[in-house]
């Protein structure tokens, strides 16, 4: 337990940086971004996939912690989102290169997650073609009063955030270790079509433990590399819950989550498929 507890505050410590800049981000767009502005970073919204897929490589979830925060106040579109969240790596690289991976694995790994989530990201931008309305609520949601202030305000939604984060993730960690990874493994059908779809569901645990067991089942011969890439292309880290907190659409929450499923399930299947041929 004294483990659990401890992992738990180590990794909110890491987010704290992110969560701050997101944060930072936003609200200099509420108090000091111009019309003008505003109007450029929609355009620019066009090229969001491909710069969400590269940067979502980078290891550790802060990225897609970034991004859920930018896009719960549409500064990003949906699919620069869900390109961040696909091709997230999370705790994955760490846990390969410790373990002395072969570089074709990990470029392999990579290179799915950044074709997946590019692609992904790019399709949905084009059929969502609905007008988002810019919304910059954090402050009134909060009822912080602090306008005139933007780092006072940057550091309390940072802190209210982080508290969320650190009770949830505990409560995930607990559950997680009294289980244990065996006991997952089992539930894996390896070198099976089916495989990806439970691996992806294991993948969509909102925390960065999911691509650490991921990672870990695949080196020890326990789930095939399409089940590894569909479990890793889900694991956005603890984005998903930032998402429910920050995000009021509920509905629209529940639909961006079956979303990140079916994209890794599926691309699970035809890596599967592919292997077969």
């Amino acid at each position: 337990m004294v483990d659990i507890i401890i992992d738990t505050i180590i990794d909110g410590i890491k987010l704290i940086p992110f969560l701050f800049i997101a944060f930072l981000i936003i609200e200099f767009f509420e108090h000091k971004m111009s019309k003008k502005g505003l109007k450029l970073v929609q355009k620019s919204g066009r090229f969001g996939p491909i710069v969400g897929s590269i940067l979502g490589l980078f290891p550790q979830c802060g990225f897609s912690v970034l991004a859920t925060n930018l896009y719960s106040t549409r500064i990003i579109t949906l699919g620069t989102l869900i390109s961040i969240y696909l091709s997230t790596s999370d705790e994955m690289l760490p846990i390969l290169i410790s373990r002395n991976a072969s570089f074709d694995v990990i470029l392999n790994l990579l290179l799915v997650k950044f074709i997946v989530g590019f692609i992904s990201g790019t399709i949905i931008d084009l059929v969502i073609r609905k007008k988002e309305k810019v919304n910059y609520e954090i402050c009134e949601d909060d009822n912080c009063h602090c306008e005139g202030n933007i780092f006072k305000s940057t550091i309390k939604h940072t802190l209210n955030t982080l508290a969320f984060i650190l009770f949830t993730s505990f409560i995930i960690n607990i559950v997680i270790t009294f289980l244990g990874e065996d006991n997952l493994a089992r539930i894996f059908m390896k070198d099976s079509i089916f495989g990806p779809f439970l691996s992806s569901l294991i993948g969509l645990i909102p925390n960065c433990a999911s691509s650490i067991m991921i990672s870990e089942l695949y080196l020890n011969g326990a789930i095939s590399f399409a089940s590894a890439s569909a479990g890793l292309l889900t694991g956005s880290g603890v984005a998903l819950l930032l998402l429910f907190k920050t995000n009021k659409n509920r509905k629209e929450n529940l639909s961006i989550l079956a979303l990140l499923y079916l994209i890794g399930s599926i691309s699970g299947v035809i890596i599967e498929l592919l292997s077969l041929l």
